[in-house]
């Protein structure tokens, strides 16, 4: 049978099937409609049965063509069908390789390949927190979700590895944002030195493991602050350089300044500075007037016969001068005792309080330390010796305290000395010089006694 022929039977089969299907249609519709109808509507159908199979046999070419597409379309998909196949045997050949290969060598790359995950994991949460990690800088790739360990996987990682030493010897001047003890973030210029520190012009910056954010340090030694803005400014090229990753600046940063450590005194602490610093002002004050005095005193023995009512010695002289002359010489010498003794509190004033505070001070230091060793019992007793930081605060004040007892008695003793030493003189001066006129007085009522005494109780006092 020709290919002609079969199209012929296919198009006939076809009618046949669609004239029959119309005829049951029209057998169907037939058994509500008259009879004549039904004769019609068969006589339509294969009418229409005629009219199609017509066309088909007139549209043969385009027939053909179809089947000489799908004859193609065939015979490529046999082609591809051939070469997946062809690529699929490959790819069981490489697999059959590849598993060959693993079998031989498995263990070796799964331990070298665990190793390297493990240590890759372990660098990139040890950089979270470095200082090279600052900016734009690639870590080493993870290699922990990796199921066959391949070349490229380790040439990464050292790679990375590689620029990331070479990042540790370099210092690097960048912007990135800052936030200050107040929580503002500004973009700040940042100096980053190696893997050691990163600074501002005059701050050390902290950095938290896992957090970008820069953060100034709660407080950056003076010393510390003038280098690095000398090497910012690029004045120097001396920086300073802490080989224990910032343990040394922490523990220089959080040496307490002398106003807080005169605050680790507490209230006992309070009172001996404002106790010595009482003392110190009633010692300056006194010690000003007995200057004044020391003045006035000179100036009125230069001029004796003008005697002043400001001054010890001129108000001891006008005393005796005041006296009955023709008493008897013990009488004179009582009277001029007594006028000398009146002078001595107000050349003595404001010592005794000055002593007092000198030897009070040194007992209070010692209350304190009593004191702040009950808190650090109390500490041990609720916390126990865990944490010695719990602890610090009562050692603080018992030992501030004592260095400020101390602190305020050694200058106390000092001033109160000094005001002795002033006052001594002076009352030396005054008795002196009464003396020597008590006894010029006493030789004038004696016409036969030398006058040389007096000049040497001149030379005496002076």
């Amino acid at each position: 049978m020709t290919l002609r022929q079969r199209l012929n039977a296919m198009a006939l089969s076809c009618l046949v099937g669609i004239s029959g299907a119309a005829l049951s249609v029209a057998t169907a519709s037939a058994q509500d409609e008259p009879l004549t109808s039904l004769r019609e509507a068969r006589e339509a159908a294969e009418m229409r049965d005629q009219t199609r199979l017509s066309e088909l046999l007139d549209d043969r070419q385009a027939l053909e063509t179809a089947l000489e597409d799908a004859r193609e379309a065939n015979q490529q998909a046999q082609q591809e069908q051939e070469a997946l196949a062809a690529q699929r045997n490959e790819q069981q050949a490489l697999q059959q390789e590849l598993d060959a290969r693993q079998a031989e060598q498995g263990e070796d790359f799964d331990r070298i390949l665990d190793a390297l995950a493990r240590h890759s994991t372990e660098l990139r949460e040890s950089l979270s927190g470095s200082w090279i990690n600052l900016g734009e800088t690639e870590l080493p790739p993870r290699l922990d979700g990796v199921d066959v360990l391949e070349g490229r996987h380790i040439e990464q990682l050292f790679d990375r590895l590689m620029a990331l030493t070479a990042k540790t010897a370099t210092i690097e001047k960048q912007q990135a944002p800052v936030a200050d003890a107040d929580g503002v973030i500004e973009t700040r210029d940042v100096i980053r030195l190696g893997d050691f520190a990163a600074f501002t012009q005059r701050d050390l910056l902290e950095r938290d493991e896992g957090d970008s954010t820069l953060t100034v340090a709660p407080r950056t030694p003076p010393e510390v602050a003038d280098i690095l803005s000398a090497f910012f400014q690029g004045e120097t090229r001396q920086v300073a350089i802490d080989p224990t990753q910032g343990q040394v600046l922490a523990a220089l940063a959080q040496q307490p300044s002398l106003l807080e450590r005169f605050h680790q005194g507490g209230a006992v602490g309070y009172v001996v500075v404002a106790l010595g610093l009482f003392g110190l002002l009633v010692a300056l004050l006194q010690y000003i007037y007995l200057l004044g005095v020391t003045l006035k005193v000179r100036r009125q023995r230069r001029q004796l016969d003008k005697l002043q009512e400001d001054n010890p010695l001129g108000r001891v002289l006008l005393r005796f001068y005041s006296l009955d002359n023709h008493q008897a010489p013990e009488a004179l010498e009582a009277r001029l005792d007594e006028a000398v003794l009146a002078e001595l509190p107000r050349l003595e004033r404001g010592q005794p309080i000055v002593k007092l505070l000198a030897a009070v001070a040194p007992l209070l230091g010692l209350l304190g330390t009593v004191t702040g060793m009950i808190v650090t019992f109390q500490s041990i007793t609720v916390f126990g010796t865990g944490d010695p930081q719990l602890m610090a605060g009562g050692i603080s004040q018992a030992l501030v305290t004592t260095v400020l007892g101390l602190v305020t008695a050694v200058p106390l003793l000092f001033a109160q000395t000094a005001l002795a030493g002033r006052s001594r003189q002076l009352s030396n001066i005054v008795e002196g010089q009464a003396s020597a006129t008590l006894a010029e007085h006493l030789e004038s009522r004696s016409p036969y006694q030398p006058h040389t005494v007096n000049r040497d109780a001149d030379r005496a006092m002076a």
